[in-house]
């Protein structure tokens, strides 16, 4: 029997050897038998983890020693939350079973063990802790005496360690909710400021150590940024490279508290930045507010006053005068426009400069008229003694055109018009015009090339009295339209090809109403005037159709109602 037992014994482990022979290792596929170690993978939880049986140990009966038995369909865990797919599913919890999921290449279906539960997924990881920001340790004031704080200290305290740094300084806001810690070297904040080195306490023996035994509190501070800025300065190796970082705005800042503190050398170093460097209208402003509030050395502060004060305070309508003479003398028409309309901008009611228009010089505005209609005058001289038989203008050597030359001239009359009507000073500049005989004779021998840029000059002058924007003496109009009325019948055809920013058909329109303005019995010697012309010219003369039908129905029409 005992060789029959061994027998039996020594084949069987003969065919439990052939099958270990028989079976070699398969990958990772299909199998649910087990998952392969890996880093990324978290052991099964002992929670999780099945029973061990005493079954599961002992060999199984029938010659089954040699087998391992699959363990129970449960998916792994390791293996269902080291996945990709795993956080999309994580919302979907035990709806849906991991093995089906997870189950690469072309498998069957796997039937759901209604019997186990589904496993909990695990919670998220928590997200990792913000660092606190090295520039500064700002907390709020209950909890400032347990964090660590701001350490600032000069070279030589780098040298000798932390042995240097013997103090705390603490700035509290005024609300009370902001806290600023500075660990300090205490021999460089007292040399620089006054106000600390009143305000330290004495030092201690040698053994005390560090700065947790001595500290100011500052309380009731506006701008604790900048406060902590005016102290970083005291220790910067380059203050003028730091001040250049921080900029113009903070750099106002740091030298309120700087004065505040009594921190001569910062106050000297931002001054001497500020007034090294432009400034925008918003600094400019915070700088003539902080001037206000406070006093600074004359000796330090006087090349920033002399940009923001001058020291001869000259008056801005003589300046402006000057201005305005210097635009009509240039030469160059693109730069003189340019200027024109900076002067417009500085002179327009709705401008943000403030200024007093009544303020301006008379004299010396018309003055500058009284040179522009003199040039304007000489040049037709010349043009008329320079022109052929064939009434085209020669050319002076070594100058312009006189065609370009009188342009110009009657562009700065026309502008000189427009300022004296904006500040209600041109009704001389009408009679000016008005009383210009010797020009009106000039217009008469001049070609028409020529002689409409005075009509340009009449143009706008009769638009300023059809809007109402001049009110002159009724002789003075009348004056006006004899002199200058017929030539603007004979130029309105050069006007309408060479209108040069003219309005035309406000010229037609205010043209009428200007004449409304005449006795009717003056204007019927104009109107009759204009029929004529406009009878043998059309569109070449002036459109007044409808100040002629006024004027008719106010002499005849209401003439006869009133006679009835």
């Amino acid at each position: 029997m005992e060789g029959g037992g061994a027998q039996r014994h020594h084949r069987g482990r003969r065919r439990g050897a052939a099958g270990s022979a028989a079976r070699t290792p398969r990958g990772w596929c299909c199998s649910f038998a087990g998952v392969p170690q890996s880093p990324d993978l978290r052991p099964f939880p002992p929670s999780l983890a099945p029973p061990a049986t005493a079954a599961s140990s002992s060999p199984a009966p029938g010659g089954g020693a040699g087998r391992n038995k699959l363990p129970p369909k449960s998916p792994s865990i390791s293996s269902f939350h080291s996945s990709p797919t795993s956080s999309r599913l994580a919302g979907l919890g035990g709806l849906i079973d991991p093995r089906r999921i997870l189950s690469p290449g072309r498998v069957s279906p796997i039937d759901l063990d209604d019997s186990a539960p589904p496993l909990p997924l695990p919670l998220p990881l928590p997200p990792p802790p913000v660092m606190p920001a090295a520039e500064a340790v700002v907390v709020p004031a209950e909890t400032s005496a347990a964090v660590a704080p701001l350490v600032v200290a000069s070279a030589e305290a780098d040298a000798a360690g932390d042995e240097a740094l013997d103090l705390r300084l603490f700035l509290r806001g005024r609300d009370g909710s902001t806290c600023v810690v500075m660990e300090l070297d205490s021999g460089v904040l007292c040399d620089s400021s006054a106000f600390f080195a009143a305000m330290a306490p004495p030092r201690g023996p040698a053994g005390d150590g560090g700065g947790s035994g001595r500290r100011i509190e500052v309380d009731g501070v506006d701008n604790v940024e900048a406060f902590r800025a005016a102290v970083e300065l005291m220790y910067q190796p380059d203050p003028l490279r730091w001040l250049a970082a921080a900029g113009v705005s903070r750099s106002i800042d740091v030298l309120e508290v700087s004065s505040s503190i009594m921190f001569e050398r910062g106050v000297k170093l931002c001054l001497s930045y500020i007034e090294a460097v432009p400034w925008n209208e918003n600094e400019e402003e915070k700088l003539k507010n902080l001037f206000a509030r406070c006093t600074f050395d004359e000796a330090i502060s006087q090349d920033v006053l002399a940009r923001l004060r001058p020291h001869s305070w000259s008056s801005s309508e003589d300046l402006t005068v000057h201005l305005i003479q210097s635009v009509t003398s240039s030469t160059n028409s693109g730069a003189r426009k340019d200027m024109q309309s900076l002067v417009n901008g500085l002179l327009s009611k709705s401008s943000v400069y403030q200024k007093d228009m009544a303020g301006l010089n008379r004299e010396s505005l018309y003055n500058i008229c009284y040179a522009c209609l003199n040039s304007l005058v000489d040049l037709y001289d010349e043009a008329t003694e320079a022109t052929n038989h064939t009434a085209q203008a020669l050319v002076i050597k070594g100058s312009k055109p006189f065609i370009e030359r009188i342009s110009q001239q009657t562009e700065n009359l026309n502008w000189l018009l427009d300022i004296l009507v904006n500040i209600d000073m041109a009704e001389e500049f009408v009679e000016l015009w008005a009383k210009q005989d010797r020009l009106i004779r000039i217009h008469e021998q001049a070609s028409p090339m020529m002689r409409y840029e005075l009509s340009r000059i009449s143009a706008s002058v009769f638009i300023a009295l059809g809007k109402g924007k001049v009110q002159c003496r009724g002789e003075l109009r009348s004056l006006l339209f004899y002199g200058w009325f017929s030539p603007m019948l004979l130029d309105f055809g050069w006007l309408q090809r060479c209108s040069k920013g003219l309005d035309v058909r406000s010229l037609e329109e205010n043209l009428g109403q200007a004449l409304l303005t005449l006795p009717l019995k003056q204007q019927q010697c104009l109107f009759e005037e204009w029929f004529q012309c406009f009878a043998s010219k059309g569109s070449e003369c002036p459109n007044l159709t409808r100040a002629f039908q006024v004027w008719w129905r106010r002499s005849f029409v209401r003439s006869s109602v009133e006679g009835q």
